[in-house]
């Protein structure tokens, strides 16, 4: 079976290509963003730590920057649990320096009673998670790919992918072909791996658009995290890194789409009084905004991440609605899961003299029944949060309201709240 790229993404025809070499590898990555780059250096580290080499290609289109759509100017909140994962990859070490910790969540309800807050000291932690900015963090990510032995392709571009009984071939926008046993696709919600195999990807349009920008206050944000909930959708506000010794917080801002729209054209002081409006003085005086940037709000889902000689993960696999903040957390779940997998197969292989396959129809079925649970319960409660949190109907609202006090009266309650906030899924 052969599938090209669609026209409207590239239109590069495999047959104008000039043909090369070909290589062969284990394991090639669609997609060097924040789960493409951990995968690829977290299969290096199992290779060393195994001595079992694994030959390793890695496909991105751009270095980080603004022109890289999962390594530009956002901010996201890394759990708790997902630091406990980047510190067995042998990573948090190294962008540890990068991260701002979250100390306390102040959640709540505007124009209604309904609040709670979570404190890590309440749970003998000294944070509930660290915020990063992405593209420093893509610098570091990029600098160990290029000193590590892994191909990188890089900008570089899936032209075609032709599926063959023991492997998967792919041909690169520059003629470059590689034949893999395992695909994994790591490029986004767009992924080119899934429309070029025809592969369904179900969407749930919340009619909700998310405003981002990295704002300036007049007072230290002293590693709390705000989320209050609007009548438009969930309005986040993160501590980050001060910037020329200026305060600094990330506005991750739910709104309809005219509003959206409207918002991000305006003029900044506009902007910062209608936030300062909607907000509140909780986290101080909004005293300037960078670059408006805004993306829809839906829940994508591939309903079977894995298809011949291919897995999906991150966003390829699920783009979740940043209400709980847990896209980038299911995505590393996916590949620590795929890590795993593969590290079982490797051992159960022993001293076999058949050198193990690891694009096998077992391995990418037991990827499958890993990921099964928890994906389905994450996303069936954002879905969840979305809908009783964007709206104002009164029985929500006393319902939501009722719930967030309960949490403030009843700290127990709070357990299973910080352990899905924190990412606990994965440590437990």
């Amino acid at each position: 079976m052969t599938a090209d790229i669609e026209e409207n993404i590239n239109t590069t025809s495999p047959h104008t290509l000039q043909p090369q070499e070909i290589s062969r590898v284990d394991v090639a990555i669609v997609g060097g963003a924040m789960a493409g780059a951990t995968l690829a250096l977290g299969l290096k580290k199992l290779s060393q730590e195994l001595n079992r080499p694994l030959k390793i290609a890695l496909i991105e289109a751009h270095k980080p920057g603004s022109e890289h759509p999962g390594f530009d100017a956002r901010s996201i909140a890394i759990a708790h649990g997902s630091i406990f994962e980047l510190k067995r990859l042998g990573l948090w070490s190294k962008l540890a320096h990068l991260g701002t910790p979250i100390e306390n969540i102040h959640i709540s309800d505007r124009g209604h009673f309904g609040m709670t807050e979570l404190n890590a000291e309440d749970f003998h932690l000294q944070n509930l998670g660290q915020v990063v900015e992405l593209e420093r963090v893509g610098q570091v990510l990029f600098n160990l790919l290029q000193e590590s032995d892994i191909q990188l392709h890089c900008p570089g571009s899936l032209a075609h992918v032709e599926a063959q009984t023991d492997c998967q071939l792919l041909t690169l926008n520059d003629g470059t072909q590689i034949k893999t046993s395992l695909l994994v696709a790591a490029d986004g919600v767009n992924s080119r791996v899934r429309q070029a195999f025809g592969l369904p990807l179900e969407q749930v349009d919340f009619e909700q658009v998310a405003l981002v920008a990295n704002i300036e206050t007049d007072k230290p944000h002293e590693n709390w995290a705000f989320e209050r909930f609007t009548n438009t959708g969930p309005l986040a506000v993160l501590p980050m890194a001060p910037l020329k010794g200026n305060p600094r917080v990330s506005l991750v801002w739910a709104l309809t789409p005219s509003d959206a729209k409207r918002l991000q054209s305006i003029a900044k002081d506009e902007f910062l009084a209608e936030l300062q409006a909607a907000f509140g003085f909780r986290a101080g005086r909004f005293t300037q905004v960078g670059e408006r940037l805004s993306y829809p709000l839906l829940l994508s889902h591939m309903p079977r991440p894995i298809y011949h000689r291919t897995v999906f993960i991150g966003n390829a696999a699920q783009t979740l609605h940043p209400i709980a903040g847990q896209g980038f957390n299911l995505g590393l779940r996916d590949l620590v899961s795929l890590l795993d997998v593969i590290k079982q197969a490797l051992l159960d292989e022993g001293s076999s003299e058949d050198m193990l396959d690891l694009g096998s129809a077992s391995l990418t079925h037991a990827y499958l029944h890993s990921r099964e649970k928890d994906r389905n319960s994450t996303m069936t409660n954002i879905e969840f949060l979305v809908r009783s949190f964007s709206n104002d109907h009164w029985p929500l609202v006393i319902g939501r309201s009722l719930g967030l006090r309960l949490l403030s009266w009843m700290p127990p309650l709070k357990v299973p709240v910080a352990r899905t906030a924190m990412g606990w899924k994965s440590v437990s």
